[in-house]
């Protein structure tokens, strides 16, 4: 089952490629404090329309290179 996660795009300066910063909310199991844990991800698009700050929903795919192994889904709003 592949991952399909919502994120806020951060940087399209790349060729083809977007960085997608997701951010991941969970309460500690024993301080009951709410955590919140950042991660980035290259992503691969095809089309270049997304700008800085959009949301969109990647999905994980096969290796497309070094380091980018998600595609754009869809743009949210």
């Amino acid at each position: 089952m592949a991952k399909i996660l919502k994120g806020k795009v951060i940087s399209n300066k790349m060729k083809k490629t977007v960085t997608v910063l997701v951010e991941r909310r969970f309460r500690h199991p024993l301080y009951e404090k709410v955590i919140v844990q950042h991660k980035k991800y290259k992503v691969h698009n095809e089309s270049f329309d997304l700008k800085e700050g959009d949301e969109v929903m990647i999905k994980e795919t096969k290796p497309i290179s070094k380091e980018k192994h998600f595609i754009v889904l869809k743009k949210i709003n």
